[in-house]
C-alpha cells in the first residue's frame, strides 16, 4: 500500500517547526509528553491504512443513493467512522471530562492529516459535526448543550449546517426559511435548504441542524437573520429519541468528487412545521453561525492540503518506480531506461507539488497553532493577537490550499502521464475530490471580498499590519541564514503594502465594483506572500535541523525542504508582481465587459 503521509515530514512540523512539545507546560495538557502525542499519531495512521484506504475507490464508485425513503451507502463507511468515535479520534481536542483526548490542535490536525487523506470527505460528518458541536458550547444554553451536543460527542448524533438555499446561494440576506414563535418557546421552522452536507443517513442516531431562518417581522438583510437547532428526530426529556421531525430529505446531489459525504436538498416544515430551538438570541444567527463556518474553512484548508499531499505522496512513489526513456544527455539507444524521477520535467512538477501541499499544509498547522495560543496561551495579550492573526488569515487559510492544492493534484496526474488519467490509479479521484474545496464553505471570490473588503482594514487596520509586522519580523531573523529568500519575503511584503494602499485609496475616486473587480488577485497575491512566509519559517527550523544532523536520511530530508523553499521563492513569489501591477492599474477589463459581449 503505497503511504498516505510522510511520517518523517509529520515529525519535523509537531517537534521541530511547531514544537508542540512545549505544550505540554501548559496546564491544560500537563498529563501529556511526546510518548501521548505520538500514540495518538499512529493510532489515526493504522485506523486510516486498516479501515479508510482499503475503501477509497469503492466509496467513489458508489455513490450515496436515495430511494424515497432513507439513504442508502456501502457499509464500510459507517465501520470506519465508527472505528474513529470508539477510538476517541472523534473528540481529540475535547475536555477529558467530556470524554476528549485534550489534544493540542497542531497535535490534533497532524493525526487528522492521515484520516483526511485516506478519508476524504467521508471524514467530514466527524469534522461538522465537531464544529456544530463547537457552535452550541459556545452560544447556546447548558440544556441545549446537554441536550445536543453530549451525544454529538458521544458519536450517537450528528451535526450539519444549513444555510445554502435554491435561490439565495451564497446570498444570505436573502434566505428565506421562515421561523416562527410557538407557544411552547420553541420555533416551527419552514423552508429548503441544498448542498447540505452530511444532512441524512443512518450512520448515527440523530441528525442535528443548525438552520438561518428569518423570524417573522425581522429586519430585511442579514441582520435580520436567526439560528436555530432543528434535529432530524425530536428528543425525549430522557435523552432518548422521540418522533420524527417535520425535516425531509427531498433528494441527493451526485458529485464529481468527495461521493462519501451526501449533498442533500432537505425540506424543513412541509407539514407543520420543524420543531426549532433558538441559539442565542434572534437576529444574531450569523454572527454565530461564524463561529461554525470560520472552522469549516479551517478544516477545508486542512482537508484539499491533505488531499494534495496523498497525491503527492503517490506520484513521488510512482516516479521513483517508474521506467521510461533516457536523459538527453545519453546518446545509447541500448541503456536500459532511467526511471522517470531522473527526468527534470517529472522533477519540476514532483518539486512544484512538495512546494505546493506542504506550503499549504505548514500554513494550515500555523492557523492551529494560532487557535492553540487564541486557547491556551498564559498571556491575555498573547491570546489576543492569536485571535486577531487567525481571524485575519482564515480567508488565505481557506483559499490558498483550496486553490493550489487541486493544482498540485493536477500535477500528479501528469506525473504519471497516461496511467494518471485512468482510475486504476487514484490520483485522478484526488483531483476530484479536491476540486470541490474553492467551492464550498464559500467560495475563493467570496473569501477576497472578505479578505480586501473586511479582514484588511479590520480594527482600524491593526490585524492587517499585525500579520505585516510577524512577516518582516521573521524575514529579518532569517537574513543571516536565508538571506536571499529574507530579502525576497521583506521586497514582496513592501509592495503588497504599497499595493494595499493604493487599491484602498481607490475606492474613494472609482465605483467600488471596479475597484473590487480584482479582488481575487488581491487575494492570491497576499496568499502566496503569506506561503513563502511559511517557508522561510520552514528554512529557518530546518537550519537548526541540519546543524545536528548525524545521518543522511535526516540531512537529505532537510535538503529537500530548503530545495523546495527555494523553488517557492524562485518559481511562485515573483508572481505577485504581475498582480500587484493589475491591481495597482485598477484594472477595468473584467469591470467593463458587457454582458451582451459574451
Amino acid at each position: 500500500m503505497p503511504a498516505i503521509m510522510n511520517q518523517r515530514d509529520l515529525e519535523f512540523l509537531v517537534y521541530e517547526l511547531f514544537n508542540s512539545e512545549a505544550l505540554t507546560t501548559r496546564e491544560r495538557y500537563e498529563e501529556h509528553n511526546r510518548e501521548t502525542f505520538d500514540a495518538t499519531i499512529d493510532l489515526a495512521r493504522r485506523i486510516a491504512e486498516d479501515k479508510f484506504m482499503p475503501i477509497q475507490l469503492k466509496v467513489d464508485k458508489n455513490q450515496p443513493t436515495f430511494d424515497g425513503k432513507r439513504v442508502e451507502m456501502i457499509p464500510e463507511i459507517k465501520d470506519a467512522l465508527d472505528t474513529v468515535i470508539e477510538s476517541g479520534l472523534g473528540a481529540t481536542t475535547e475536555d477529558f471530562e467530556l470524554g476528549g483526548m485534550q489534544l493540542p490542535f497542531v497535535v490534533s490536525q497532524i493525526a487528522y492529516s492521515y484520516l483526511s487523506a485516506a478519508g476524504s470527505t467521508a471524514l467530514g460528518y466527524v469534522g461538522l459535526t465537531n464544529a456544530n458541536c463547537n457552535l452550541i458550547s459556545a452560544h447556546g444554553t447548558q440544556e441545549q448543550i446537554e441536550k445536543w451536543v453530549n451525544p454529538m460527542r458521544e458519536g450517537r448524533f450528528a451535526g450539519t449546517m444549513a444555510m445554502t438555499e435554491p435561490s439565495a446561494g451564497s446570498g444570505l440576506a436573502d434566505l428565506t426559511t421562515s421561523a416562527e414563535p410557538a407557544e411552547d418557546g420553541t420555533y416551527r421552522i419552514k423552508g429548503n435548504k441544498i448542498f447540505i452536507s452530511g444532512g441524512d443517513h443512518d450512520l448515527n442516531e440523530n441528525i442535528v441542524h443548525l438552520v438561518l431562518a428569518r423570524v417573522k417581522g425581522a429586519p430585511k438583510g442579514i441582520k435580520g437573520v436567526s439560528l436555530f437547532i432543528v434535529p432530524k428526530f425530536l428528543v425525549n426529556d430522557d435523552g432518548s429519541v422521540g418522533e420524527r421531525n417535520d425535516v425531509a430529505l427531498a433528494g441527493l446531489w451526485h458529485k464529481m468528487g468527495g461521493r462519501g459525504h451526501t449533498s442533500c436538498t432537505m425540506s424543513f416544515g412541509e407539514k407543520d412545521g420543524a420543531v426549532g430551538y433558538l441559539v442565542g438570541e434572534e437576529n444574531q444567527g450569523l454572527k454565530y453561525m461564524f463561529h461554525m463556518m470560520n472552522e469549516a474553512r479551517i478544516m477545508v484548508g486542512t482537508g484539499a492540503a491533505c488531499t494534495a499531499l496523498i497525491g503527492y505522496q503517490y506520484a513521488l512513489e510512482y516516479a521513483k518506480e517508474r521506467p521510461q526513456g533516457r536523459l538527453l544527455s545519453n546518446k545509447d539507444p541500448l541503456s536500459a531506461p532511467v526511471n522517470i524521477i531522473e527526468h527534470s520535467d517529472v522533477k519540476r512538477m514532483l518539486l512544484q507539488q512538495k512546494a505546493y501541499a506542504e506550503g499549504a499544509f505548514t500554513l494550515c498547522l500555523f492557523g492551529s497553532a494560532l487557535y492553540e495560543d487564541e486557547k491556551t496561551a498564559p498571556d491575555q495579550e498573547q491570546r489576543e493577537k492569536a485571535a486577531m492573526m487567525l481571524e485575519f488569515l482564515t480567508p488565505i487559510i481557506k483559499s490558498w490550499p483550496s486553490e493550489y492544492g487541486p493544482k498540485s493534484n493536477d500535477l500528479a496526474i501528469q506525473v504519471l502521464g497516461g496511467h494518471g488519467y485512468m482510475d486504476e490509479h487514484p490520483v485522478e479521484m484526488y483531483y476530484r475530490d479536491n476540486r470541490l474545496n474553492p467551492i464550498h464553505e464559500g467560495t475563493t471570490g467570496i473569501q477576497s471580498l472578505d479578505l480586501l473588503g473586511r479582514k484588511v482594514p479590520m480594527k482600524g487596520f491593526a490585524a492587517y499590519q499585525l500579520v505585516l509586522s510577524e512577516m518582516k519580523a521573521d524575514a529579518e531573523a532569517a537574513a543571516q541564514t536565508h538571506p536571499q529568500q529574507s530579502q525576497a519575503l521583506l521586497a514582496a511584503v513592501a509592495r503588497l503594502e504599497t499595493t494595499t494602499q493604493t487599491v484602498l485609496a481607490a475606492t474613494q475616486d472609482y465605483n467600488l465594483d471596479l475597484v473590487f473587480a480584482n479582488s481575487v488577485e488581491y487575494l492570491d497575491m497576499f496568499g502566496n506572500i503569506v506561503v513563502a512566509w511559511m517557508w522561510l519559517k520552514t528554512g529557518a527550523a530546518v537550519s537548526k535541523g541540519l546543524e545536528s544532523a548525524t545521518h543522511d536520511d535526516d540531512r537529505n530530508y532537510y535538503q529537500g525542504k530548503l530545495q523546495a523553499m527555494k523553488f517557492f521563492f524562485e518559481y511562485q513569489l515573483p508572481k505577485i508582481y504581475t498582480s500587484a501591477d493589475l491591481l495597482e492599474s485598477i484594472n477595468r477589463t473584467t469591470f467593463d465587459m458587457q454582458n451582451d459581449w459574451f
